[in-house]
């Protein structure tokens, strides 16, 4: 029983201490961003945070601060990415080497946005609930899973309720890994691969997904939406 207990303790401190680390590490003023990506970062955040209705201006404040933080922290990472890219494409190493150089700075970027990421969560789950911290990360990723989910459902009204659990899970992991995209490019593509995975799985169930697709547009489906 004590060295459980002592164990959850170290899981504690263990937590504090990176969530520290990572502060430190990736900590991003607002004084060292273009002013104008500022005001369009915080108009962005605000768009957020108005649906939770946060009756504490204290409290509101606070969650804007922490999201805008995460844009901030993650436009330095790219532009941090984007910078050593640059040196490396100028300088004098071979194809090979200057491919080898590129993937290491990605990875290394992968690494710090991964470290990035429980820190944010953590701090978004110190201030709000669970179904608000859902809401800021819809609000993140332009709402793209609840149309997502509505698209697959309203085009496959026979699909168990299996199916549409799966669907959702991925679609949920999915929205996890596109909180973390520097740009909107970027939280799409992460749909996209998941699309992919839940349309196999379907295809794998017997549904022809493009011949669903047909009829789903032929009945009035939203325009230039598409599933695949």
């Amino acid at each position: 029983m004590r060295k459980g207990f002592s164990r959850l303790i170290l899981l504690v401190v263990a937590l504090g201490a990176t969530l520290q680390f990572a502060s430190a590490q990736f900590k991003s003023t607002k004084a060292e961003q273009d002013p104008a990506y500022v005001k369009v970062i915080e108009q962005r955040v605000a768009k957020i945070v108005a649906p939770l209705h946060l009756t504490n201006a204290a409290k509101q404040q606070k969650v804007q601060n922490v999201i805008e933080q995460q844009y901030f922290d993650l436009n330095k990472i790219d532009a941090d990415e984007q910078k050593a890219i640059d040196a490396i494409n100028q300088g004098q190493l071979s194809k090979g080497a200057q491919k080898d150089a590129i993937a290491a700075t990605k990875s290394r970027t992968d690494a710090k946005v991964a470290a990035l990421h429980p820190v944010f969560v953590a701090r978004l789950n110190q201030l709000l609930n669970k179904d608000q911290v859902a809401e800021v990360k819809d609000g993140m990723t332009y709402h793209t899973l609840e149309v997502t989910y509505k698209a697959y459902t309203d085009m496959l009204p026979d699909l168990t309720g299996k199916q549409k659990k799966q669907i959702m899970a991925w679609l949920v992991e999915a929205r996890e890994h596109a909180i973390d995209g520097g740009s909107s490019k970027e939280k799409h593509a992460w749909f996209g691969k998941y699309k992919g995975r839940i349309n196999n799985y379907l295809s794998k169930a017997g549904i022809d997904m493009k011949e669903a697709e047909i009829a789903w547009k032929k009945e009035g489906s939203p325009p230039n939406y598409k599933i695949g």
